[in-house]
């Protein structure tokens, strides 16, 4: 099949589209896919920088639209795409849970980072409503318009971390109360959870018809030819495996059927307990480990057992790799698992990127 659209920024992005079709869809492209980016000398295109806003901390931010724009036209210009890398940016990113900011959350700017203020105070006063006119909504949807014809043919723009679960009822109740809800009123969670769940769809949909390239491809993370989102529950390091099941399990198999790729992020040693569950979900494709702060990274030995385990049960693993030490060394535990990986590199040069592409060949 031949694709219409190639990008600027990635002048072999149709060869490296038609790849990730194959993989998604099951197919051995030779090696696992590798999304692999090295730093440009000079920057492919020159875009003007704007003066950074007054009391700006985080790239979150909502105080400066025109400065939102101005990051996300200069995201890719320094950066060279391989493997299976596209050059694309979150551009209309509010924080690492937008859904809970489109339900009523204020946004509380850190450096670095947005914390959502939870907006509810008892479960009798808790709205789950579509506000078309929330600020933080329109401010996305603005962005995103306005990128929109300036990246066209350059790079493509992804889904921002929506997020949905009940990490975004936590976000909303806050989560030590939230803790106390799922013992004294599991009703009402599981209500809130199914509220929570259309709503997700109703942004998602705008938002898919927003950043679909030109066969119905979009990018959350990662490349897929269709609808991909990326699922998760951080807020499950702090539940038993019972309770996982009973309030997560049906709310990811949903939101896995209502997609067509989906990518689980399974973050933090806290969430080990929770793999069983995580492979029971028939749709969900690719589970993305994340070891957290303190400690082994994501291709420590430590990890293989359950890599294993991933792999064993037909699903794909996705992890960021450090350097080639790491990806030989995955080489020869999981031999020809490896092209059900989908491993993330950021190198020195493009030589590097090259030598590690092969390195990875099965």
């Amino acid at each position: 099949m031949k694709y219409s659209q190639p990008l600027k920024y990635r002048p072999d992005w149709l060869e490296a589209r038609e790849r990730l079709t194959y993989w998604w869809n099951g197919g051995d492209i030779g090696r696992p896919a590798v999304m692999i980016t090295a730093p440009r000398p000079e920057p492919i295109e020159h875009i003007p920088t704007i003066p950074e806003p007054d009391g700006w901390v985080t790239h979150y931010s909502t105080k400066s639209f025109s400065y939102r724009v101005n990051l996300a036209l200069r995201a890719c210009v320094g950066t060279y795409y391989l493997g299976e890398a596209v050059p694309s940016v979150s551009s209309a990113d509010l924080a690492p849970n937008c859904l809970a900011l489109f339900l009523g959350c204020k946004g509380v700017e850190m450096p670095g980072t947005v914390w959502c203020q939870p907006c509810i105070e008892s479960p009798e006063s808790a709205r789950f409503e579509y506000d078309p006119n929330n600020f933080y909504w329109q401010f996305c949807l603005s962005v995103l318009k306005e990128v929109k014809p300036l990246a066209e043919g350059k790079f493509l723009q992804a889904f921002p971390d929506l997020i949905e679960g009940l990490d975004t009822l936590a976000a909303m109740r806050g989560t030590e109360l939230l803790l106390q809800d799922l013992i004294d009123r599991p009703e009402w969670v599981q209500t809130s959870l199914r509220r929570i769940t259309d709503l997700y769809f109703r942004y998602y949909d705008v938002l898919y018809d927003l950043i679909r390239d030109d066969v119905g491809g979009s990018v959350f993370w990662a490349w897929a030819p269709g609808r991909i989102a990326k699922f998760q529950c951080d807020f499950s390091a702090m539940i038993s495996p019972a309770m996982f099941r009973d309030f997560m399990v049906p709310i990811l198999t949903e939101m896995t059927e209502r997609v067509s790729y989906s990518i689980y992020h399974w973050d933090g040693p806290g969430a080990l307990c929770h793999l069983d569950a995580l492979l029971s979900i028939p749709r969900l494709n690719v589970i993305q480990w994340t070891p957290g702060a303190g400690v082994e990274p994501p291709a420590d030995p430590r990890w293989w057992p359950y890599y294993h385990k991933i792999l064993d049960s037909g699903k794909k693993l996705f992890i960021w790799v450090d350097d080639a030490d790491e990806l030989a060394a995955l080489k020869r535990e999981f031999k020809a698992k490896t092209k059900q990986m989908l491993l993330s590199m950021h190198v020195s040069s493009p030589n590097e990127a090259l030598e590690c592409l092969k390195l990875a060949e099965i």
